[in-house]
């Protein structure tokens, strides 16, 4: 599968620089002078019952001004210190007192007085909320560390110990090196690698997608999360063209786009090695089905080696859809990935396969913590919404439509409107972020389109009696009068302002449908 249709989930580029502004900000501006309030109540409870603590990372002492607190049974430290060691980028919004922090694609932000957190866009409580120490702004220390992905210790003499993602992967990365160096294993031929492992991948149909799986276990193989995302059946195929039902997934990782499913009989096919010697540069095989053509074989290099929510091999072997969940394997005729997504639009060979260090902590998580029922993953979304308020339908829709994926990055489409209107049509409207259509636009029609069949084919699923209309716009205010747009486009809005706003995305739909993009 390529990038639109199999990486519903991950490893999709954010776009950062717009995104920063349109954030989540906990509070508005009316909120400033009760935060103020609350800041100055919980700074004098700082200075009554804090306790200076020293914190270091990656083995290192951080020099912190003021100095970790402990307030309350919560660890405090200085925002800007923090967050610069972490290697995180920080902005601050004065008229709100809110604290916005970027890195890779975890974004988080904070307000200083307010116990609610926003990361990834989901709200979190805290126990503790950001204040002001010596006039410094203070932040939790554990939650701002494990929501950058670091893991925080705390050892003797009022010493915390924090261990950052990068240092982590590191010391995983040594150990399965050091482990697979030890093994001394024999360099095969292209040929050779094929013939060791062509058994052991399978092709994957479910009631609807295809894609492709390595055998792990008995009956257990192991292929991309979003391969079976949204299916309720399925099964696989063997290169003998035996077919096996699928029982249904005894484990997943969304955020790295893994998942193990379980057959309903033994396949008897020795599962495949895994191997963790993969660098720049070496050499790999690819095996999987794309466009259900069963066991194609490809091979090229790994490009780059890239650390988002998963670390990834960019390689330049050939994938394309029905890829997703096939076999990566180095010379030695290892695992070493799980071919998952590719970028369509590129002469380059863009492809993507997530590495065996994420595939053998799921199987550990398997190992250690078996499912107590093998089932699919639950459906995500109704089996209907007859009689559904607008409300609950448009909170559908902001829930689990609002971003769009595409080769170029994801956007998240905001300001959702439903309504119903006098001839009985279902309207909903929504908001592009302009910075991305204006730079992205043209690249991106064809997966506008894509998300647009694909949100319109659910929504009619689930609303089968109603007219549905669905427009996304781009809504900008310029301080001058732009020129050249269409009558009604352009509005005077007054105080030398002027808005911009017309139709980027337009589905109409019943028992057929209508789709039109504006590039």
């Amino acid at each position: 599968m390529k990038w639109t249709n199999k990486w519903k989930s991950n490893i999709l580029l954010s776009v950062v620089s717009a995104g920063l502004i349109l954030s989540p900000v906990i509070g508005a501006s009316g909120t400033a002078s009760a935060a103020t309030a609350t800041t100055k109540a919980t700074t004098a409870v700082a200075k009554a019952q804090s306790t200076a603590y020293t914190v270091v990372l990656d083995g290192k002492k951080l020099a912190l001004n003021p100095a970790a607190q402990q307030i309350n049974g919560t660890t405090f430290v200085p925002m800007r210190s923090i967050f610069n060691a972490l290697g995180a980028s920080l902005t601050w919004e004065a008229s709100t007192k809110t604290i916005f922090i970027v890195k890779s694609r975890t974004t988080i932000s904070l307000q200083l007085g307010s116990k609610k957190a926003v990361q990834n866009g989901k709200t979190i409580t805290l126990a503790q909320a950001p204040q002001q120490i010596a006039g410094a702004t203070m932040v939790p220390l554990r939650f701002v560390a494990e929501a950058l992905g670091a893991d925080v210790q705390l050892a003797a003499n009022h010493t915390i110990r924090i261990t950052s993602i990068e240092a982590i992967t590191k010391k995983a990365q040594e150990a399965a090196e050091q482990k697979e160096q030890e093994k001394a294993p024999v360099v095969l031929t292209t040929k050779q690698i094929v013939a060791k492992n062509d058994s052991k991948v399978v092709m994957i149909m479910t009631d609807i997608a295809q894609g492709s799986g390595v055998v792990v276990g008995e009956n257990q193989i192991l292929t991309n999360y979003h391969v079976m995302q949204g299916a309720s059946e399925g099964s696989i195929t063997t290169l003998n063209g035996k077919d096996v039902e699928i029982q249904g997934l005894v484990g997943y990782d969304k955020a790295s786009d893994l998942a193990i499913i379980q057959t309903k009989t033994p396949l008897g096919i020795d599962p495949v090695e895994i191997g963790f010697s993969a660098y720049k540069g070496d050499h790999v095989v690819a095996i999987g089905s794309p466009l259900g053509l069963q066991n194609t074989v490809s091979d090229g290099v790994i490009s780059n080696i890239i650390f988002d929510s998963a670390q990834l091999y960019q390689i330049s072997a050939p994938i394309d859809h029905g890829s997703s969940g096939g076999g990566l394997f180095n010379d030695y005729g290892q695992l070493i990935g799980i071919t998952s997504s590719g970028i369509d639009a590129t002469q380059a060979d863009l492809n993507f396969a997530i590495s065996s260090l994420n595939i053998q902590m799921l199987l550990y998580d398997l190992e250690d913590s078996p499912p107590a029922k093998i089932e699919f993953l639950p459906q995500e979304l109704p089996a209907s919404l007859a009689g559904a308020s607008t409300d609950k339908i448009r909170d559908l829709i902001e829930d689990q439509f609002s971003a769009i994926q595409t080769s170029q990055g994801t956007t998240e489409l905001k300001q959702f409107d439903v309504k119903r209107d006098a001839e009985g049509w279902l309207v909903i409207n929504a908001v592009i972020e302009p910075s991305f259509y204006m730079v992205y636009g043209d690249e991106s029609s064809q997966d506008f389109r894509l998300w647009a069949i694909n949100t319109g084919y659910e929504l009619r699923r689930m609303l089968p009696d109603d007219k549905i209309q669905l427009t996304v716009y781009y809504d900008q205010v310029f301080s001058f009068e732009p020129r050249g747009f269409a009558a009604g486009e352009v509005t005077n809005e007054g105080n030398g302002k002027w808005r911009v706003r017309f139709p980027v995305i337009e589905f109409q739909g019943k028992e057929k449908v209508f789709v039109k993009v504006r590039t």
